[in-house]
């Protein structure tokens, strides 16, 4: 099955016949629903053993494609790999309330972009990779740094400025790193082409590898966004670009800032493949097949991630000037993504509501233990060793780092 896009013959026919023809009718498709809890299995076919996979069919309506056969509608999954996405999912979602409420505190200062809405994407992803592939995303990055590896200590460690946070306190929530993950960038678009340049290096390397590069809506428009684009067709790299399309833009809705907001069609000469982003089996179907796509070596995608977050662009953003306090507590109370995957646990027998309930307590209880060790560590000691470390690699820096006066020059082997 190939787009389902209307595809409209070039007419012949002089101007004024056109406009004299009779209009052509459209016929209606379904779009990608954004309902978390759309997958469906047998459940006397869920084996009791926590590791022996079985057969979830998702949604007929967990995919839109562009020049592209969609992924099977099929995925194999375990009863311990849904309760392991059950409970990262609930970490990430503790770990941003956590960093809600430091903030608030005015413990966390400065930028301070959340994901909660958005977890199925972080997840789902992870899921359908390896260590060895690359991540590169814009500035709402927790999750994707605690699932490349980083840990919630180190994670807020990093929001409160502290020297043990993931980047030494020096990131703070947009500048986050870890192997594998490449941030968390705070210009707007970015990351887009240094994400083809991670792809590229797994072209010239030949490892099969992909690189997974995400942005937002609001950066779709960017023009480097489609240079790299170019390139990446040109080149024909494995890079998976994805556009985390949680409907706003800081402020503004997608269809007030993109003439076309089927993002996933973006890519022109680029396949497009719309994703479900609220249901981390839809998420991990595509990514995974995705990375099927980019080994075979039939150069890059473009995907469209549709989810939501409940909170404003930031914490300085209160999130509901420019949309509804009943959209958000729409999407909440029906379209939740740890809540759409909990439904399924249940109604698949892979365990019980204690255990669920079990879970729920363990990675509570996790995140408030980090959090207090986040709390408790040193800030950076104020000295220009401190300032000026990590310019250059070690071994590599010129003798002085000029200051804003010669009493400020700071000499590297003094």
């Amino acid at each position: 099955m190939f787009s389902r896009a209307l595809r409209v013959p070039r007419a012949a026919a002089p101007l004024a016949r056109v406009r004299a023809a009779r209009p052509v009718a459209i016929t209606p498709f379904r779009s990608v629903t954004t309902n978390a809890a759309s997958s469906h299995a047998d459940k006397n076919a869920v084996p009791d053993a926590d590791d022996k996979p079985f057969q979830v069919t998702l949604s007929d309506e967990s995919f839109e494609t562009y020049e592209l056969d969609p992924p099977p509608y099929t995925l194999d999954v375990t009863k311990k790999e849904l309760k392991q996405m059950y409970y990262e999912m609930v970490v990430v979602r503790q770990m941003e309330m956590a960093a809600d409420r430091l903030y608030k505190e005015k413990k966390i200062r400065g930028f301070c972009h959340l994901s909660t809405g958005q977890e199925a994407v972080a997840v789902g992803i992870e899921h359908a990779l390896t260590k060895e592939d690359d991540i590169i995303t814009a500035y709402r990055c927790h999750g994707f740094a605690l699932m490349r590896g980083g840990t919630v200590r180190s994670i807020i460690g990093e929001l409160l400025g502290r020297r043990e946070g993931i980047a030494y306190g020096k990131g703070g929530s947009m500048h986050m790193f870890t192997k594998g993950f490449y941030g968390g960038n705070g210009i707007v678009g970015a990351q887009v082409p240094v994400g083809a340049g991670l792809a590229f290096a797994h072209k010239y390397n030949n490892t099969k590898k992909a690189a997974v590069i995400l942005y937002g809506d609001g950066a779709s428009n960017q023009g480097q966004v489609f240079e790299a684009f170019n390139m990446a067709k040109l080149w024909n790299l494995p890079a998976l670009f994805g556009c985390e399309n949680n409907k706003y833009g800081m402020g503004t809705a997608a269809a007030r800032s993109s003439a076309l907001t089927d993002y996933y069609k973006r890519g022109q000469y680029i396949p497009g493949l719309k994703v479900n982003g609220m249901d981390v089996l839809a998420v991990k179907a595509a990514v995974k097949y995705g990375k099927e796509w980019t080994a075979s070596d039939n150069g890059p995608l473009v995907l469209e991630y549709v989810t939501y977050r409940y909170g404003g662009h930031s914490m300085s953003d209160p999130g509901t000037t420019y949309r509804t306090r009943e959209e958000i507590q729409r999407m909440r109370s029906t379209n939740d993504p740890i809540a759409g995957l909990k439904q399924k646990i249940l109604d698949w027998e892979v365990c019980t509501e204690d255990e669920l309930k079990t879970i729920d307590k363990e990675a509570r209880k996790h995140v408030n233990e980090e959090v207090a060790i986040a709390e408790a560590m040193p800030v950076p000691d104020t000295t220009p060793q401190i300032l000026y470390e990590d310019i250059y690699v070690r071994g590599t820096e010129p003798q002085f780092m000029r200051g804003r006066i010669p009493d400020e020059n700071f000499y590297f082997n003094a």
